[in-house]
């Protein structure tokens, strides 16, 4: 028999109860209330903000098209969850981290109601369906399966993801919010270990209308491919330094399902056939035509996504016309319906280079300053990869963006960068990297809190 499937007593029956973690808001974790009963407003609002109102007529110019999303307040309930924990099991998980691992998985037990589904799926060199999808009506029988679990031996991510998938969709669950959280500290050692196959298969949740929270624990899990599993899935990426912060980290990630407002948001914009689009941050960007659409994360109670597009013009005579025609998708938690948001963006081209020669609203100019700040992220992160940075030159350059960070207001960001930065002076490369990994991928998403 497979250590997984050993039900025998354990030594310790208070394990469960190690963890002493707060109880969540029950207004957060109460069933969504009759979708018919719902308040009919929507749950986002779209505010589309240019640069500058003006262009300089007769000349190539470029600007900025922001879009503000937020989430408007809307009552504490929430849509049931249906939840699969894919959680490594491997040999190097043994010991405190796999028993925090465990006690974390029981303090998310206890959070959920009787209406929430939720599968459980270990992997080592092989993959076990511990818990088909179900609603949790026995707390306590749960956990009992989930203190039983031991490790095994190496570490199979590909295949870990696909039965995770299987597992979030193999019910059909109308009004539900699937999520799939995947929990590793390691290298993939067996089965399909390319990078591009195992990030495809992350892919395909999203396809699937569901998101994947990609967690690394420990030194030596790849920060590179979780992240990527977490981007092209629209998910999230977390990096635990140490085994007692695992179930801080599954109660941050849980609150933060509870308080989603809004589903796979979508933006689509429609360009007068001679604007173009030279870059885009804050969504995954596809151009097809006319038409850039940017797909965005999910939108919880109290954040803002700021998406922005830089434009191009070419020649263009003066007077008013309109450049885009933006319109917001998202699947609605709160009415439960698919809402739709629009806007024009509307430019003025001038002969009068004082008009077009005016500061940026610093709304544009501090979002494109954050898309900077990514941007040398990224390069400082590949430099440090590729050993084409040396310490005192990365050390440089982090300074630089945790000033920018700063300046713009995004001091969570700032405070990670400040951690990679006293990882590096403590010649801790390999955290450093982990750190900012994560800090890139927020910054990518474009999305503040609070």
């Amino acid at each position: 028999m497979d250590r997984t499937q050993q039900m025998g007593p354990l030594n310790d029956p208070q394990r469960t109860q190690a963890m002493q973690m707060p109880v969540l808001d029950p207004s957060r974790t109460q069933a969504m209330p009759n979708i018919l009963g719902a308040p009919a407003q929507p749950s986002l609002s779209m505010e589309v903000v240019l640069g500058r109102k003006y262009a300089l007529a007769q000349s190539i110019a470029r600007e900025g098209l922001l879009t503000t999303i937020r989430a408007v307040q809307t009552a504490a309930g929430r849509a049931p969850l249906n939840l699969c924990l894919v959680l490594d099991r491997s040999g190097s998980m043994e010991g405190a981290p796999f028993e925090f691992a465990k006690q974390a998985c029981a303090y998310l037990v206890d959070q959920l109601t009787e209406q929430d589904v939720l599968s459980i799926v270990t992997f080592s060199d092989t993959v076990d369906v511990v818990m088909p999808p179900r609603k949790i009506v026995n707390k306590q029988l749960v956990k009992d399966h989930i203190m039983r679990l031991t490790v095994g031996d190496t570490t199979n991510i590909y295949d870990a993801l696909v039965v995770g998938t299987q597992q979030a969709t193999s019910v059909n669950l109308p009004g539900y919010q699937t999520h799939l959280i995947l929990l590793t500290d390691g290298e993939p050692t067996v089965g399909i270990k390319d990078f591009s196959t195992i990030v495809s298969a992350a892919a395909r949740a999203k396809e699937f209308g569901f998101h994947i929270t990609a967690l690394g624990f420990g030194p030596d899990y790849n920060e590179e491919l979780l992240a990527g599993i977490a981007r092209r899935s629209g998910g999230k990426y977390y990096y635990i330094d140490q085994p007692q912060r695992i179930p801080e980290v599954f109660q941050q990630e849980l609150v933060r399902l509870m308080t989603v407002v809004a589903r796979n948001p979508k933006l689509e914009v429609q360009l007068a056939r001679w604007v173009q689009v030279r870059q885009a941050f804050g969504g995954e960007l596809q151009l097809q035509g006319r038409t850039a659409t940017l797909s965005l994360v999910d939108v919880e109670r109290g954040s803002t996504l700021n998406p922005i597009l830089e434009l191009e013009f070419p020649n263009h005579p003066a007077g008013v016309y309109r450049i885009a025609k933006l319109t917001l998708r998202w699947e609605d938690i709160v009415t439960g319906r698919i809402e739709t948001a629009t806007a024009d963006a509307v430019l003025e081209f001038t002969t009068d280079p004082a008009l077009a020669n005016q500061p940026q609203d610093p709304r544009v100019a501090n979002e494109l300053q954050v898309a900077v700040a990514s941007r040398a992220l990224e390069k400082t992160i590949m430099g440090m990869r590729a050993h084409q940075l040396d310490r005192t030159q990365a050390l440089a350059e982090l300074q630089r963006t945790q000033a920018l960070l700063l300046s713009q207001g995004r001091t969570q960001e700032a405070q990670e960068v400040t951690q990679a930065i006293r990882a590096l002076q403590s010649q801790d490369a390999n955290t450093a990297e982990k750190t900012l990994m994560g800090t890139l991928v927020n910054l990518e998403q474009g999305k503040r809190e609070g």
